[in-house]
């Protein structure tokens, strides 16, 4: 049976709605019709299954056991206790007893059957969030930085990603119609999209705003990065702007690849809607509306060429890009344990395996431990970008009292007892419930890191941070691509190997073992984390040795953000606000 394509799906689903009334209440079947499950994206959700139960179920002659993840659309990552805990009763009553942090700095819940979902939405819209357009073919999440030591600064960000989500949220009202029972709007098509138009975006469009040193955003990642530039007396002068980032890539296809944004130029803070605004609608225009795979901004910049789509930009904008201002990040990591802020307030950063906050069977009760901290903590939650949790806003008369929870429920346990490398992995969810995983990364980042931890161990490398991603597939949620050690799923228990990417999310990796198992992955990092031990300069990272013994080169496709970390400058490639 042939299904219509996604792009005819969005022109006819009036504004979003497609038949997604009609489809949650047939309850002869736990899953939606093809064009709604393409709608409902929209909507901030995802149908899956879960694969580990699909070949009983085929035998049984019973249907894939249906099931549908939520994210929430939480700009900046911040989260108030009262939204915390509104969130932990949606899992615990309507999903599967766990929250996951995502890498886009927000929450998503698993499990939900079709049956609960109008009532989660509902709950969560009780708790004063929402999930419009956190999935789907429009701006996702925003991101802002999350350094919790630049607390002025940090507010200043967090309410630029809030104005910027709030920009370009849709403006159909068939979220509020659907999940919410608001009067429907007439069917007279006076309803309009003015930034999306009737067909929307091609493909997600993802928009991160960092502040150097700290590159906690993964910037180079996204269609659209901002980098906060100050002043001489510390105020934010405004952004230089960066375009064309994206994680996504095909096994074997090399029209299909990552790519790192590069930076065109600087914008003040009153000019920052009208730039963003104009990168949108071209990608709205340009982007390839045929093969969605070869739809994103990435392409359409490259195909097209990044002079023509600055040119288009600075059009529609109004104006000439300024020159971009020199910045330098450090790291793209979080800083675990406890800071003080420029207020006087403090943070506790936290460890989380994958961003899972659940009551593990193994003695770790996270989920009942943040809910503990929930009832007390006078400040905020902010999620990074990492997958972690921050504690923020701690009066230090609390401390004691939010020390005292952290360890009787063994929050920081990771922290304490965890090596370099496992503070700061990150890995998708991929098996059981993605639909595109081929292999494990969840499940399996605790199997691997038991592996490399004794080796990190023999080479007296274990506190040395290096960045390590695990993606189930080569879509690269996980942002793989700007790890010094990645593994991209190619079949279960094999997967790709790439080495070379940089602490900073500025350079992307390279392929060095194609299709390989977990053997073969060790015998070949064995080796380089010895000579790494014994030959490495002082402060010299992992990813950067590999460049410059000459064990890996540069990958073979675009890599604009390339820079070298001695230096600070890009080789070969654009330079911040110049040309090639």
């Amino acid at each position: 049976m042939s299904h219509p394509s996604v792009e005819t799906i969005k022109r006819e689903s009036r504004r979003l709605r497609g038949t997604l009334l009609d489809g949650l209440q047939d309850a002869t079947t736990g899953s939606l019709g093809f064009e709604d499950q393409r709608t409902i994206k929209f909507h901030g959700s995802y149908q899956q299954d879960d694969r580990d139960l699909r070949d009983e179920r085929r035998r049984q002659k019973l249907e894939p056991a249906h099931q549908f993840m939520i994210r929430i659309r939480a700009p900046g990552g911040v989260f108030t206790p009262q939204q915390w805990l509104g969130l932990d009763a949606i899992a615990t009553t309507h999903a599967n007893h766990s929250l996951r942090v995502t890498t886009r700095q927000t929450f998503q819940i698993h499990g939900v059957i079709k049956r609960d979902l109008k009532a989660t939405m509902a709950a969560i819209n009780a708790a004063t969030m929402d999930t419009i357009s956190a999935c789907g073919d429009v701006n996702r999440n925003v991101l802002g930085a999350s350094n919790p030591l630049q607390s002025r600064l940090h507010a200043q960000v967090h309410d630029w990603a809030e104005r910027l989500s709030a920009h370009f949220k849709p403006a159909t009202r068939a979220y509020y119609e659907i999940w919410l029972d608001e009067e429907k709007v007439a069917e007279s098509g006076v309803e309009v999209e003015p930034i999306y138009g009737d067909a929307y975006l091609p493909r997600k469009f993802k928009i991160a705003v960092a502040v150097p040193p700290y590159n906690d955003v993964d910037v180079f990642a996204n269609d659209l990065g901002l980098i906060a530039i100050l002043d001489g007396r510390g105020e934010l002068a405004g952004f230089n702007v960066a375009i064309g980032g994206g994680m996504g890539a095909s096994h074997g296809i090399k029209e299909h690849y990552p790519r790192a944004a590069n930076v065109i130029g600087f914008v003040t803070p009153e000019q920052v809607f009208a730039i963003a605004e104009a990168a949108i609608t071209v990608q709205r225009d340009l982007g390839d509306r045929e093969e969605r795979k070869h739809a994103r901004f990435k392409y359409t910049i490259d195909d097209h060429g990044s002079d023509k789509i600055v040119s288009m930009m600075e059009e529609r904008a109004g104006f000439k890009l300024a020159a971009a201002h020199p910045y330098r990040f450090e790291h793209n990591g979080d800083r675990f344990g406890w800071v003080e802020g420029e207020d006087g307030r403090w943070h506790l950063t936290l460890s989380l395996p994958s961003g899972r906050i659940a009551d593990f069977p193994d003695g770790r009760p996270l989920l009942t431990g943040l809910r503990e901290i929930a009832k007390v903590h006078q400040g905020e939650f902010r999620m990074t970008a990492n997958q972690n949790v921050i504690i923020a806003g701690v009066p230090a008369s609390e401390r004691t009292r939010i020390d005292a929870l952290v360890v009787q429920y063994a929050l920081d346990r990771e922290n304490n007892a965890g090596t370099a490398i496992a503070r700061s992995a990150v890995a998708c969810v991929a098996l059981p419930t993605c639909a595109l995983a081929m292999a494990e990364a969840e499940r399996y980042l605790p199997t691997f890191l038991a592996v490399i931890e004794p080796l990190l161990g023999k080479h007296g490398l274990r506190e040395q941070p290096i960045v390590l991603r695990i993606s189930g597939c080569p879509n690269g949620c996980s942002r793989p691509y700007l790890a010094e050690i990645a593994l991209i799923g190619r079949a279960p228990g094999r997967y790709n190997l790439f080495l070379g990417g940089d602490h900073r999310g500025m350079r992307l990796n390279t392929l060095v073992g194609d299709n390989i198992t977990e053997a073969q992955i060790v015998a070949t990092l064995d080796p380089l984390l010895g000579r790494y031990a014994s030959e490495r300069e002082v402060g010299e990272h992992f990813g950067d040795f590999l460049h410059r013994v000459g064990v890996v080169a540069l990958p073979p496709y675009p890599t604009h953000a390339l820079v070298s970390a001695s230096e600070g400058t890009t080789r070969g490639q654009r330079q911040p606000g110049g040309s090639t």
